[in-house]
């Protein structure tokens, strides 16, 4: 006899009633607030340096039930906290869009040097695109966070993208849960292609700012 499925509602009924789950999804809560303090801090701080911002917007996000245990089923692993804990490294998730991808690097940089971060894993998805042409940068990295009786490291998926990466991965989401959608091999090309656009737009802008940035330094010496 099958497995009756779980649905949503039971879902959120047993994370929202089962100690350990709570916890866990607090941890992950916090997480996200220390290291969107520690983003906040770094693009402050570069503001004063270079009198710009290098981070636009910073989106944050905690997975859904219903997600941790789709997720779950697809590793094969149970459905408790501990397990989930172990094995799913995008629970807690912030998304960080820069202007320019020379920005990305450096704000990365900065952070995962920082010495209360440990990073587990880089994923390189600007210099090696999946085949769709999604491009970012994901980091996952663990942080500790101070509770009342302990500190506890807990592990946050760091996505860094430009304006233009983050539009075309935006419309390339939407449109990959479309049913009935004629011609999907079709859409799929002109998504990669305009992927690749978008990337010669995002290099096109860094030569631009360079440019900017040596004129402004050579008026300075002048």
């Amino acid at each position: 006899m099958s497995e009756n499925p779980i649905n949503a509602e039971q879902l959120i009924k047993i994370f929202d009633s089962q100690i350990p789950f709570v916890q866990l999804m607090n941890y992950y809560r916090c997480a996200i607030m220390e290291v969107e303090t520690k983003l906040n801090v770094l693009n402050a701080e570069f503001s004063m340096q270079y009198d710009r911002n290098p981070i636009e917007t910073i989106k944050t996000r905690l997975k859904s039930p219903v997600s941790i245990y789709e997720k779950t089923k697809r590793k094969g692993i149970p459905f408790n906290a501990s397990a989930i804990e172990q094995s799913i490294f995008d629970i807690a998730g912030i998304r960080v869009v820069c202007s320019f991808i020379e920005d990305i690097y450096k704000i990365a940089e900065y952070l995962t040097k920082q010495d209360d971060i440990r990073v587990i894993s880089i994923k390189d998805y600007i210099q090696n695109p999946k085949e769709s042409g999604y491009r970012s940068l994901h980091v996952i990295l663990e942080i500790p966070i101070f509770l009342s009786n302990q500190k506890r490291w807990t592990k946050v998926e760091v996505q860094f993208r430009t304006i233009a990466m983050d539009f075309w991965a935006s419309v390339e989401h939407k449109l990959r849960y479309k049913k009935n959608i004629k011609n999907p091999e079709l859409i799929a090309g002109r998504l990669k292609e305009y992927a690749e656009i978008i990337t010669h737009v995002d290099m096109g802008m860094q030569e631009i700012r360079s440019q900017i940035d040596s004129a402004e330094t050579f008026d300075d010496d002048e």
